[in-house]
């Protein structure tokens, strides 16, 4: 599942990179309050800003509304170029960028960026005389056909322009992002496995069914057997189109971490997880 990896965002203005396909990541702030829960989340518009001392310009971008569900994808996308004095700031080529947000598997807790990235351009409008650009319906999404193992709900929308044009040139750069929160409909997991005890040699082979909501085609789902820590998954299979699927691995002696997980293909669809009632006896006793 390759993913593009995107830069950890500097400080001041020289987190505000224009490298095509760059983008930043949010400070501690914004992500902690991306993972707020439902409760607590707006179901208005929601806005960031870019602004620092000794900036030409000021950024904001919003989406109305800031949470979108299975029915209600689409979002308007709207924001501001002024000028340091706050007069409108026209004619102003601003990117607009939709990037999805993986958890990165790190088991070791390595010093490693906690995420990968998908971004997609959207548009670039111009902003008006007003200093205001706007982008409707919006399909906040994914559309790459990648797997959704790990995916994030916090779905961001970034904002980016360059004074001159030149990447290289970064000082005079201009960046200002805000999250879309997928609400994702449940779904569940249920299987049996051939066998509770196993050992170094046996095959291990687990069936069963993921059910998604009423009206959602469960094939193509994708499943993942675990058996070892240190890795996401051993083996992995899709579901049929009645929901049923097979997987069967060799265990190994260092096998003791037996785990089952399933990534629907849509965004609004969450995975399920089981940990399997399996031991492996040849693993070596402290």
């Amino acid at each position: 599942m390759p993913r593009n990896i995107l830069p950890t965002r500097l400080a001041a203005t020289a987190a505000l990179l224009l490298v095509a396909g760059a983008l930043s990541i949010p400070t501690a702030a914004a992500t902690d309050a991306a993972r707020a829960t439902d409760a607590t989340r707006p179901t208005g518009a929601n806005e960031a800003r870019s602004a620092a001392l000794g900036d030409a310009y000021v950024l904001t971008v919003s989406t109305n509304p800031a949470k979108t569900d299975y029915g209600n994808r689409k979002v308007d996308v709207t924001g501001t170029v002024t000028k340091a004095d706050g007069t409108p700031a026209p004619n102003i080529p601003v990117t607009l960028r939709e990037v999805v947000r993986f958890t990165t598997w790190n088991p070791w807790g390595d010093p490693i960026d906690p995420h990968y990235y998908e971004p997609r351009d959207l548009a670039k409008p111009v902003s008006d005389a007003n200093g205001k650009f706007t982008l409707r319906d919006v399909e906040i999404d994914h559309v790459s056909g990648s797997s959704l193992l790990n995916v994030e709900r916090d779905v961001q929308i970034t904002a980016q322009f360059d004074e001159d044009g030149d990447p290289d040139t970064p000082q005079d750069g201009y960046f200002a992002d805000t999250t879309v929160y997928a609400d994702a409909k449940p779904s569940s997991l249920s299987y049996k496995v051939n066998k509770t005890k196993v050992k170094a040699g046996d095959i291990l082979t687990v069936q069963g069914k993921v059910t998604l909501p009423r009206g959602v085609d469960p094939g193509g789902t994708e499943v993942f057997l675990q058996t070892y820590w240190e890795s996401q998954y051993h083996v992995k299979t899709t579901a049929e189109a009645d929901g049923f699927f097979v997987l069967s691995v060799r265990v190994s002696r260092g096998d003791e971490a037996f785990s089952l997980r399933t990534a629907p293909r849509d965004l609004y669809v969450r995975g399920a997880e089981q940990k399997l009632p399996v031991t492996n006896t040849s693993v070596p006793r402290s």
